[in-house]
């Protein structure tokens, strides 16, 4: 029979980055267990890798307060490097109300401590990127600290990290069951046999209901298709630019490698797991880029280096973190809604403090607890890409 302290199933970003706050703090006996041959096959390889703090919601931005920071300075505690590259989120708002949101945003944002975040003038945006089509742009809000970093290395780094310092990590290993007692829960249940553990973390992403589900909780976690298109090598616009985001309809870019990548939700995407890339997107994502950045009309695209990946989206775009009523001992750490990647380091505190402490200083945790649906409180993000 093995043994742990904490058992995560799940070594994505998030499995990766609560294995490295745990050990961090000291709790060594970790196992992290992964059913694939490798790690990052499911929405981590597949993100686009950006990390803002321009959200419109308090715990939203203050996880980002942590999470920047932390990327910042990723190679520095870990050895390992995460590619940040600080070059800003620019969104451009084409109407009042939309400035309107941006500004209350900005309030908020500022007022939580964030320092880099500017708001602009349509004037101002037009001067600093005469590339895009701004003849409707009314102004937009620009935070220089926001960016963008690789997520398959900052998950390599994390979970390196922690095998480095007493963690392990099972790949090719399947969870069948999840025991519990009159206590709790007591041990997993896995291809590799049975580990007994009175802590065990879910960060199955997309596939998270179906853990869940293994102790009978129901978890509003459904995955949802997003679609990104990568263009090949392309001057015309300058590779320095921030990720720029149409507030007219949600198309936004960044530079990639030597082109773009672009992206766009798909206001008729169904929930579902589909990874398959729709060659019909291209058109539509084109005729977006088009729109906004005349250049882009000659952007030269492959369809075949285009990919799907899965967002795992809650009623209320707020990830589901803490201890799930009813069941001692099992821990959620679900439902980013795209934001994964940008919000790993905080949730590896988080729910590192909640498991070692009871309790954490990060963000008043219980606003994205699971008990929130049913008791009908919820955040509504509304910052959605």
């Amino acid at each position: 029979m093995h043994t742990a302290d904490v058992v995560i199933i799940g070594a994505g970003i998030v499995g990766s980055g609560i294995a490295y706050h745990l050990t961090a703090q000291g709790c060594r006996n970790v196992l992290v267990i992964e059913r694939e041959s490798a790690q990052g096959k499911g929405s981590t390889g597949k993100s686009m890798g950006g990390v803002r703090a321009q959200f419109s919601t308090s715990v939203s931005i203050q996880m980002s307060l942590y999470a920047i920071p932390f990327y910042a300075s990723f190679e520095q505690r870990l050895g390992k490097p995460c590619d940040y590259r600080a070059q800003g989120y620019l969104f451009c708002a084409t109407n009042e109300k939309q400035m309107a949101y941006l500004r209350a945003n900005y309030a908020e944002q500022v007022k939580l401590g964030l320092k880099n975040v500017h708001l602009l003038q349509g004037g101002e945006i037009a001067a600093l990127f005469p590339q895009l089509r701004s003849d409707d742009i009314v102004g937009g809000s620009f935070c220089s600290t926001d960016g963008f970093v690789d997520p398959y290395s900052a998950m390599n780094g994390f979970m390196s990290w922690a095998a480095e310092h007493g963690a392990t990590l099972w790949k090719n290993t399947e969870v069948s069951g999840l025991k519990r007692d009159a206590a709790g829960i007591s041990s997993v249940e896995t291809a590799r046999g049975s580990v007994a553990t009175r802590k065990v973390v879910n960060c199955a992403g997309a596939w998270a209901a179906e853990i869940a589900k293994l102790v009978g909780v129901d978890l509003p976690v459904e995955p949802l298709r997003r679609m990104l298109v990568p263009s090949e090598p392309f001057d015309e616009f300058p590779h320095t630019a921030p990720m720029i985001i149409d507030m007219s309809n949600g198309f936004h870019f960044r530079p990639e490698a030597r082109g773009f990548l672009l992206a766009w939700n798909d206001p008729e995407e169904t929930p579902g797991f589909k990874t398959d890339f729709d060659p019909g997107f291209v058109e539509k994502i084109l005729t977006h880029a088009a729109d906004r950045v005349p250049c882009f009309a000659n952007l030269p695209v492959n369809p075949k280096c285009a990919w799907a990946g899965l967002y795992e989206m809650t009623p209320d775009h707020h990830p589901i973190l803490g201890e799930a009523p009813g069941v001692p001992g099992f821990f959620l750490a679900n439902g980013f809604s795209g934001h994964g990647v940008m919000h790993a380091p905080a949730t590896g505190k988080i729910l590192s403090d909640l498991m070692l402490t009871g309790k954490t200083d990060l963000i008043d945790a219980s606003l994205l607890s699971l008990s929130r649906f049913a008791e009908n409180r919820l955040i509504h993000e509304t910052a959605v890409l």
